[in-house]
This record gives structure tokens, sequence and C-alpha cells, in this order.
């Protein structure tokens, strides 16, 4: 069976066999090592000098980690969002206390950073302001240099949930300014599901002081505190740990910049492809995503039905629709451990798929 969906995505060999090992003492000197290693390469590949945390977690339990350690109940929040995880961070916000003005955008469009700008301008109130880099859910990766920018002159925090987007798609977080900046283990990394990665600004630091949100398991000045020790503050899900530590070094062997172009090549690819058989991509294809492409179902065939025969007859997985968009898309996931010819793979089984479903492909 071949997985192609946003997350969680294949491993290498060596990256699973690494997990086979047996379990050692997370406050001793073998961990420590483990630790320190892993935690210099993530701050070379996240770009930044700043602090980097792993925290055993799902990737949503990092955009929580970014939200309750830089604010207070009632602070006022401007949440950009375009689709389900833009709106997945707000409520994680509200929840917590705070104050959010929601300006959201049409799915499968882009955030305008213009839209920030007249938020901003209109509430000068506002403390932080969330944003999804690469929004898995319409398959649209939006500008965050231009938003972060636009942050920047405002002097405002800017909380990042960059869960699909990081490690493939160019993300300096220094460079950009971006104070916290969350992913996760199952995407990019070539890892399992189980940890979480979150960079901490200076700025960030500052906030966090008199952040009042309640929080425990996801403190970062424990996170901190036990780094300087080269541990972590809870038990850590050591198996990923292992996966990682052979993982980090693949990615720095090839570069970002390769993995970047590889990426920005499988994404052209997979819109080709899509089109060729006469589908069109739900995002508008200017700001179509690099890790993962939306396809539209044809009229009148269930986008279910398509994912169903793929999966069933065809060996490959791919994603439905999320919330609304259940049923009226596709999604193929090309980010991590992929290669051209695994997307080959899907676009010639979606040809036979496709009839299946209901859809006859036009001849060119």
């Amino acid at each position: 069976m071949s997985l192609r969906i946003p997350g969680p995505t294949p491993c290498p060999e060596k990256v699973l066999h690494a997990m086979s090992k047996q379990m050692i003492n997370h406050r001793g000197k073998e961990f420590g090592e483990m630790m320190v290693r892993i935690t210099a390469k993530l701050k070379d590949l996240f770009q930044t000098k700043g602090d980097v945390f792993i925290l055993t977690s799902s990737g949503t339990g990092s955009m929580e980690a970014s939200i309750v350690n830089t604010l207070s109940p009632g602070d006022k929040v401007l949440s950009l969002s375009n689709g389900v995880f833009g709106d997945r961070y707000a409520t994680i916000a509200e929840q917590f206390g705070a104050v959010v003005t929601r300006v959201k955008f049409e799915w499968g469009k882009a955030i305008e950073p213009a839209a920030a700008d007249k938020a901003l301008k209109a509430d000068p109130g506002i403390k932080a302001v969330l944003v999804t880099h690469n929004e898995t859910s319409t398959g649209v990766t939006n500008d965050l240099g231009a938003v972060a920018s636009i942050v920047r002159k405002h002097d405002k925090l800017l909380l990042v949930d960059a869960i699909s987007s990081l490690g493939c798609i160019d993300l300096p977080v220094d460079k950009w300014g971006c104070d916290v900046v969350v992913t996760g283990s199952q995407k990019g990394w070539m890892v399992p599901p189980g940890l979480a990665f979150v960079s901490v600004s200076e700025r960030a630091w500052q906030a966090h002081k008199t952040a009042k949100m309640p929080r425990f398991y996801w403190d970062f000045t424990r996170a901190k505190e036990f780094l300087q020790k080269n541990q972590t503050p809870w038990t850590p899900a050591v198996s990923i740990f292992y996966a990682l530590d052979i993982a980090l070094p693949l990615m720095l062997e090839e570069g970002l910049p390769n993995i970047f172009a590889r990426h920005a090549r499988l994404g052209r690819k997979a819109r080709e492809g899509v089109k060729s058989l006469g589908l069109t991509l739900y995002a508008e294809e200017k700001v179509a995503s690099d890790t993962v492409t939306a396809v539209n179902a044809p009229p009148g065939v269930d986008g279910k039905k398509i994912t169903e025969i793929m999966r069933d007859e065809h060996g490959i997985v791919l994603s439905g629709g999320q919330s609304t968009l259940a049923g009226k898309i596709f999604r193929i996931g090309h980010l991590g451990f992929v290669t051209d010819s695994e997307i080959d793979d899907v676009i010639r089984e979606l040809r036979h798929a496709l009839p299946k479903a209901g859809y006859k492909i036009p001849h060119k």
C-alpha cells in the first residue's frame, strides 16, 4: 500500500529500522548526546539561531503550546485563516480566553497581506497574529514572508503553524522575524507521528514572562531548563527520537535548497498530472502548495468514491476533503520521503480509477 496523504508520510527504511532499538534512560548520557545532535540540526533546518524545543505531541499540541506560552486570557489576537487548520488555530486561542478577531479568506485562495495590515491598523490593541503557512486542507501556501513583514511593522507577535511546510518549503524563521513556529514530525521530516518542534524568538520569550494562560506540560520555561541538561521535561517518545536522529542527517545531506527544489518539482508534477486527466485544481494555481495538491472531484462524482477505489483496487491511499469539502475534493500528499516516480504512479493509477468512479477522462 502506497501512502500518498499529507501526513503521516512514508519513512525511509533506515529510519524505521532505527526505531527497533531497545529503550534507553531518557535522563542518561546516551539520550543527552542524541538530544544535542538533534537540536543543533533542527536549528539549521529552522534557519534560526534561537531556541528550538522538541515536544512529545501531535502538531496540534504545538499549536496550543505556542498560544499558552505567549498570551494571557483577554489578550486580543488576529487570526488569518483560509482553511480548516487556520480555523483550528483561532479556536485553540479562544478556548484559552483570547479575544480573537477572525479574518477569513475564501478557501482555495491565499491570505491577503493587505487585509492583515488593515486589521492591525483598525485595532492597535491586538497583541499577536496567528497564521498557517501551508493550509493542508485546501492545498494553498500563504505568502508568510509578506504577512511577517506587516506584522513586524505593527510590532506584534507572529505565531506560525508551519506543520505541513517547514522542512519542505522555504521558511527562514529568523530572517522573517517569526516569533513561534511549530511543525510536526509526521510531515516533511520523514519520521512517524509523535513529536512536534517549536522555535521561540527573543520577542516570544519577552511575551512569555507575562503570559498567564494555564500551562504545565507545554511550559517553555521547563523545556528550556531541561534542554540545558540535554533532556526533556517529561518522558519523550524515545523511539521517534531514534528515527529523527537518522532522518535529520539525511535532510542536511540533501541540503535545504535541494529539498525545496524537489518539493517544487513534485508539486508541479502532481498539478500537471491531474490536469492532464481533465481534472481541475481546488487551489488557485499561483498559490498552490508544493506539499499537497487538492483536486476537485469531477461534477457528479463523489470524491470519497475516488479515494476508496484508489485504496482498495490500486493500493494508493489519498486524502479526502475535510469539513465542507468532504466528498468534493481529494488530496495528494507529496512531502517528505517521496520521489518523482511515486507521483507518476499516482497519476497513472488515477487514470484507471477515475472511470470506475463514473468520470470519463477526455481524450486529447
